[in-house]
Formats: structure tokens, C-alpha cells, sequence
């Protein structure tokens, strides 16, 4: 699962929040914002991530949610249905988040063909994730540095070949989210490395002709003999190779208490992306990892026989998010912080973290379930809600037996009543 650790880390903490806040019987985000890091704390807990105090968002971030997805008016009307419907119950749940990330070493090479076309390496693998748009976008906008008032339209000349060991020796692994900014730090270094050789020859030709295309500059440097290839392995310093990730999400959702069957009703999420490298792109991935950190709380089930071999090996048995999970309302602002000294053109990680935030949708059931049980006389805490949470297991939790004795006595005061 992504996010190992984190994920089930976060929702422990939360869930904890959630107990506390029903045995008191407050509102769960008056605990939650009661248990925030301070600046101080968040110094002590994260000494080499923390960053500076303008760089802590979650305050600011948790605060806008509240207000932007109209937090307390929907938790009024989601009492205010659970107290007017018998066989349907809703909850809704804030989750914040705090994620640690970590950049990786990571080399990149740079070349211009004859013909002005550009091939980049870099040791990540593209596996959805946008590394090879962010890359190429990165490559334009670096060689582009050489117009500064209007750059050449470099874009769509940038080619990007996979690496093989080879190719690149030291690509290292692709995973925890920071692959793009390595690689793309790496390619800004390699681009920066051309830039010092193609200037020269650049202030030459100006002095001779006024304007300079990129298929001239190119043509005259091969003339020139100028080395068109250069290599980059970028090393994070100590201060840059680590940081944090914050953003909050909501999820209200509703279950049926006789089948279990669940449905996110919306959830809404803002996410600190830095000064994103591609809003499109972190935007997707956002998204994306909310929608896994959904099958992983509520849909996946693992399940063993008495051997201990898996019997849910296939989808048929295995349930994966689908179209029916996506929140029929699902909101995502990607907050612009603006400049970051220590990032990669001030850009955040945008794959894994969010996943994390999904824990909002349990505990959004947990809250559902909570309010069954009250509907129908059971014991409304402690109640144990695992992981995954499943229509089976929410039905159960519901208190099912509660319920055929309620119909059973319904149906015979109905009877006496006729009699």
C-alpha cells in the first residue's frame, strides 16, 4: 500500500480522537484542533523537516476547509437526518494531514541533437505518476532561461527516453513521492551546465545578427565544437532533503443500516502543493491516491482460507475502487503557497500523501454507524470498526439482530393493535 505506515499510523491517531470526542461528547474537531502541532512542537517532533514557521500551512489549511465546505451547517444537517430517518444513517468526519517526505539522489543527462530536438534521461520510471510531463516541462523552461524576456517555444522539441542501468548507473528507486522533484532538480542542473556553454556562443552571434533562434544557436555551437550533452546527479543538501506535506479532507457519507451498502455522499480536500510544477498532474494524483485510500479503508478485503493461501485473487473476490466509490460531490483545491526556498522551483509531493486523508471516509462511517446503534438501543461506544470496513461488517456493526427484534415487535404490536 502506499503511504506504508503513515496511513495506518494517521488513522490510529484519529480514531483515538474520535472515542475521545464522543465519551465527552463533543464535536471531534474541537479535540483535533486541540492536539495540532504548535510550531514549536512541530520543531521538536519533525528538528530537520519542520522547515520555516511561514512554511506551516495545516492551521490555515484546516481553518479554510471549515469554512469552504460549510463544515458545521452539513454536520447539523447530518444530525438532523440521522434524527428523522430510522433505516439510514449519515456521518461526517475532518481529518488533517502531516506527511514526512524525502528527496532521493538522482541523475539526469541533457542532450541536443544536430537538428535542435532535445533528449533527457532521468533514472526514474514513469508510471503515471507525470514524471516525464514534468520533466519535459522542466527542460523548456531551464534551456528557455537563455530569452529571458520571451522564451523559445522549446516544449515540444523535449523528448524523454527511459534510462536503463547502463544509460544512467545511479537511478536509484522511483517511490515516496519525490521522484519528479529529484529528477527534475537533476535536469535543471543539466540544463544550467548547457546554458553556461551556449551563452558565449549566444553573445557572439547577437553582437553579429540581433536575434538568435534555437536552431541557429544550435547550428553555430556544433560548428563551435561545444559540448551539446551534459550530466547531472543531484545529491539533496541536508537542508532540502527533507520536508513536510499538510492538507485536511472531509467526507460525509451514508449507509444503509439493513445492507450495509455505503455511499460518500462528498468529500472535499485542500492539499499545501508548494508552487506546483503542473496543477493538472499533482491535481490527478491527489485525487488518484484519495480514491486508493478509500478501497484500502472500506472496499479491499485480504482474505485467507484455512491454509493460509489467498482467496481474494481476483477482482471477482477482491474489490477495487470502481466508478461507484468517487464522492458523487468530490472538491480538491491545490493550495499555492508561493516560494519555498529548499524546494524544487518551490513544487511539494502530490502522490502518496493524500492517500492519508481517506481515513476521513471511515471515520465519516464510523459516525454512521455510531448513530444506528443509537437508533436501535445498542451499546453506542467502545465498538470496534477494523480495517477494511465493508458493508458486511458495517451491517453487523449496525446491530442487525437490534433490528429484526425491533420489526419482530413492531409487527406484533401492529397484530395486537388489529386484534
Amino acid at each position: 500500500m502506499r503511504a506504508p505506515g503513515d496511513t495506518q499510523g494517521s488513522f490510529i491517531a484519529e480514531a483515538i480522537i474520535e472515542h475521545v470526542a464522543s465519551v465527552l461528547s463533543l464535536d471531534a474537531n474541537t479535540i483535533r484542533q486541540k492536539n495540532f502541532h504548535t510550531y514549536d512542537s512541530l520543531v521538536v517532533f519533525y528538528p530537520e523537516s519542520a522547515g520555516e514557521a511561514s512554511a506551516y500551512t495545516l492551521h490555515f489549511i484546516f481553518d479554510r476547509l471549515l469554512s469552504t465546505s460549510s463544515y458545521l451547517h452539513r454536520a447539523k444537517s447530518v444530525k438532523q437526518f440521522n434524527s428523522c430517518n430510522k433505516w439510514r444513517k449519515q456521518g461526517i468526519s475532518c481529518v488533517p494531514l502531516i506527511f514526512k517526505v524525502a528527496l532521493r539522489p538522482a541523475p539526469g543527462r541533457v542532450s541536443v541533437l544536430n537538428d535542435g530536438s532535445i533528449v533527457v534521461e532521468v533514472g526514474g520510471i514513469e508510471i503515471g505518476q507525470g514524471l516525464w510531463t514534468k520533466v519535459q516541462q522542466m527542460t523548456a523552461f531551464a534551456l528557455g532561461q537563455l530569452w529571458p524576456d520571451g522564451c523559445e517555444c522549446l516544449l515540444e522539441r523535449v523528448r524523454v527516453l527511459q534510462a536503463d542501468t547502463l544509460s544512467l548507473i545511479q537511478g536509484g528507486v522511483t517511490a515516496g513521492s519525490t521522484t519528479s522533484e529529484s529528477c527534475c532538480a537533476a535536469i535543471l542542473q543539466a540544463c544550467n551546465m548547457l546554458i553556461d556553454r551556449l551563452k558565449p556562443v549566444m553573445d557572439k552571434m547577437k553582437q553579429q545578427s540581433g536575434a538568435v533562434s534555437w536552431d541557429s544557436l544550435i547550428s553555430q555551437a556544433s560548428k563551435d565544437n561545444v559540448n551539446l550533452s551534459s550530466s547531472a546527479y543531484l545529491v539533496p543538501g541536508e537542508e532540502s532533503s527533507t520536508y513536510l506535506n499538510y492538507g485536511a479532507g472531509i467526507s460525509e457519507v451514508e449507509i444503509d443500516v439493513l445492507t450495509g451498502a455505503i455511499t460518500i455522499l462528498r468529500s472535499d480536500i485542500i492539499y499545501d502543493c508548494g508552487k506546483s510544477l503542473n496543477p493538472a498532474v499533482d491535481l490527478g494524483q491527489i485525487e488518484g491516491s484519495f480514491i486508493q485510500g478509500i478501497g484500502f479503508f472500506i472496499y479491499e478485503e485480504h482474505e485467507t482460507n484455512i491454509d493460509g493461501l489467498v482467496v481474494s485473487d481476483s477482482t471477482w473476490n477482491y474489490k477495487i475502487p470502481s466508478v461507484d466509490t468517487i464522492p458523487k460531490h468530490f472538491n480538491v483545491e491545490v493550495l499555492n503557497t508561493g516560494y519555498h526556498k529548499n524546494r524544487v522551483l518551490s513544487s511539494k509531493a502530490s502522490g502518496e500523501p493524500a492517500v492519508v486523508l481517506a481515513s476521513s471516509v471511515h471515520c465519516a462511517v464510523r459516525e454512521a454507524i455510531r448513530a444506528a446503534r443509537k437508533e436501535f438501543g445498542s451499546s453506542v461506544d467502545p465498538f470496534q470498526l477494523d480495517v477494511p470496513a465493508p458493508m458486511t461488517v458495517v451491517k453487523e456493526l449496525c446491530g442487525l439482530d437490534i433490528v429484526e427484534k425491533y420489526l419482530e415487535n413492531q409487527s406484533a404490536n401492529q397484530f395486537a393493535a388489529g386484534a
